[in-house]
Formats: C-alpha cells, structure tokens, sequence
C-alpha cells in the first residue's frame, strides 16, 4: 500500500478533512487531523447540510456511518417556504400535497432543480460530531493554526501558530476557501462573483425573533425580489441563521468602512440597499443575541491546473472554492475525500504522484461542472424574475 508506514497530515477539521480521516482510519493508515478551533465544543457556524446522493451520502455510505447520519437529520428542514420581498407567501411545501421529489422528477432539466430537491438535512454540528466521534482518540490536534511549512526529506515539516512543529510524508490540505495549504500548490487567485451575502446568526430566536421563527415551521424560507434574496433557516440548538445576497461591487464594504460588530450599522446597510423590502424583515436586526459574517462570493476559474505533487494535495473548498447557490461545496468536499482516500489506498497505482495525479484530474473536472451550476444559479437568484421562476420549478405539474 502506498501509504503503509507513511504518516498524514490533514490540515482542516471540516466535513471533508474528517471524512478523509475516518476513510484512511479505516484503512489503518496514520493519520492526524490538525484545526485550529480550540477544541469540538466550539459553536458551528453555517446553515445546515443537505447531502446529495452522489456524493456526500456516497462518502458516509464508505465512511460506514450512514446509520448515525440517519439518526441525527432534522425531516423538516429541508422544506421550503417561498415568499417574495413584501413578505407575501408564494409557495407552500409544508401545505404541499404533492411532494418536491415528484416535482423534480418531472422537471430534471431545470437549472433551479437543485435549490429545490429534497435531500437528508443535518445540522453541521451534528454532522461534525458523527465525523468526530468515528476517529480514533487522539487523531485530532486541537488549537493548531496553520503558519507554514517547508519541505523535509521526502515529507513536509509543518509550523503551527503554537509553536508546534511537526512531520508528515504527505499533506492534504483541507483548510477551507481562505486556505493557506492551497498556495504551495497554486497561486491562482479567485474571481469575484459579483454577489456578496452577509451571514447573520440569532442565538435563542424563538425568543428574539419569534415571528420569523414561527413563519420558518422549522424548514427553510427563501425570498426573492429585486434582484436579491434572503434565504433562513432554524437549527436544531434554538438559532435562526439568514443570508442576504444582492449584487454589490466587490470593495463597497471596504470601501464604506462597514463594521460587522457594530449590529446597528449593519441594519442602517440594511436599510439602505434592502430599501424595498417589507419591514417585516427587521426582526433580523433586533436581537442582542445577533452575529454576523461577511460573505463575498468568490470562485476559481473553470479551468484551474497546477502541477501534481507526491506529498501534497488539496480537497474541498480549498481546492475549487464556489458560491453556495447550488448547495454543492460541502458535498464536494466529502466526494473528494472518498475519491482521494480510494486512490491512495486502491492499490491501483505505483506511486504517489500518479495516485494523486488521478485524483486531482477528476476532482477538477468535477467541480468544474458544477461551477457551471453553480454561477447559473447565482445568476437566477438574482435576476429580475426570479422568484417566477424558482416558483415555477415547484408549481409546474400542479
């Protein structure tokens, strides 16, 4: 086997970091998973997952976790209400007699399919807590920020921001859309996609936005008008996580000296770019219990190439970061870790680099469709008939 003997380093603790561990634990390869949280109990952001059969579900179906997965999905937050800026609801599933799974069945060919589908929904929590307790102990190395690394032998030596130093005969890099692993490989930069989405958390929401979250029944609102949207979501732990996405210049919020601890600030941004919009929509911005993140949506090009290595590799949003619009990062993330843990440990290779070549080669492939996918449906979001049209992939066989 290509990697008897050899010790792993993964550098991120994401869903496709920790899918790779358990996948090369499984195949008794070392393996150490360094993340620089400062241990598992510290508070996940993002929206909740929904796995796609061919590929996140792929990967927990190797992973030999499907079972626990099952366990821990929420079945109501994956259905959608549909309202457009003025708060006036447009599609119902929650009142839907016929089910969306039918509704994409008839209407495969829709660029929108895909923000309608159906799928198994999890809390990224709870994903990251099957992933974390599927490792052997000690496999994760908390408080391990990144600094650099130089080549060591046939290895890596890595540097870390606690002035821990360590060795690895090969290193996979895991460590997200700002990785600093993926500049040893690339120095391609992101392009700007033209949209920017702030990300705004509401801790306890029954209580700081109780008509929203009842509005939500525990799935998913999303909301067009304008050429934006705003798409949230309740979580299993109580919070309310929304997303507002519009078409702004890529350095207006620098340019605008924008602070996002300031909340006050961000409702007066709000207001002014949201202008339009049913003033229903402040209760985003009266809890104290509210935390924001800044969003600008940025990709790699299409046809992204970089000389292969036999020591280090790149998985993830790391490696072909893209907007959310086609809810496909994460997946891609867990696909490219069982691809990747296949080719290292299939015994269909002679050497390292060939293995990693071939990985590497569908990986980008990969992603490249669905960027394709992916910038169509940023664009459709944002459209000026967009709502009509996410509306009409779900009424079309009524």
């Amino acid at each position: 086997m290509l990697l008897q003997n050899k010790q792993v380093a993964i550098v991120g603790g994401g869903m496709g970091g920790l899918v790779l561990a358990r996948l090369l634990q499984l195949q008794n390869i070392k393996v150490k998973v360094y993340e620089r949280d400062l241990n598992s109990t510290v508070r996940v952001q993002g929206s909740p997952l929904d796995l796609h059969e061919d590929s996140g579900l792929i990967a927990m179906e190797k992973a030999n976790l499907l079972d626990e997965f099952y366990k821990k999905i929420r079945p109501n937050a994956s259905k959608a209400r549909i309202v457009n800026q003025n708060f006036e609801l447009k599609f119902d599933e929650h009142a839907d007699q016929k089910s969306i799974s039918q509704i994409n069945s008839e209407n495969n060919h829709d660029s929108l399919q895909d923000i309608s589908k159906p799928r198994p929904e999890i809390d990224r929590s709870e994903l990251r807590s099957v992933l974390l307790h599927s490792l052997l102990p000690e496999t994760m190395v908390w408080d391990s920020q990144f600094l650099s690394m130089e080549k060591e032998n046939n290895g890596w030596r890595l540097f870390f921001k606690n002035e821990k130093n360590v060795y690895a005969d090969l290193v996979i890099g895991a460590d997200g859309a700002n990785s600093k692993i993926r500049s040893y490989i690339s120095m391609q930069k992101p392009i700007y996609s033209g949209i920017t989405m702030i990300e705004g958390t509401i801790y306890n929401a029954k209580e700081n936005a109780p008509k929203l979250f009842e509005f939500s029944k525990g799935g998913k609102v999303l909301a067009l008008g304008n050429e934006q949207s705003i798409m949230y979501g309740t979580k299993g732990d109580g919070s309310l996580m929304f997303l507002l996405s519009s078409k702004i210049a890529e350095n207006w919020i620098a340019e605008n000296d924008l602070d996002f601890k300031n909340n006050q600030k961000i409702f007066d941004w709000f207001a002014e770019v949201y202008k339009d919009w049913s003033s229903e929509w402040h209760e985003f911005f009266k809890s104290e219990e509210l935390h924001f993140i800044f969003r600008p949506q940025y990709y790699y090009p299409q046809n992204q190439s970089w000389e292969t290595q036999e020591n280090l590799t790149i998985i993830g949003d790391a490696a072909h970061r893209m907007p959310p619009f086609a809810g496909k990062g994460a997946n891609l993330a867990m696909l490219d870790a069982f691809e990747l843990a296949d080719c290292l440990t299939n015994n269909s290779f002679s050497d390292m680099k060939t293995a990693i070549y071939s990985f590497e080669k569908r990986m980008l492939k990969r992603a490249a469709n669905a960027l394709t996918d992916t910038l169509s449906n940023g664009e459709q979001l944002h459209s000026e008939n967009a709502l009509e049209k996410l509306v009409a992939i779900f009424n079309r066989t009524k």
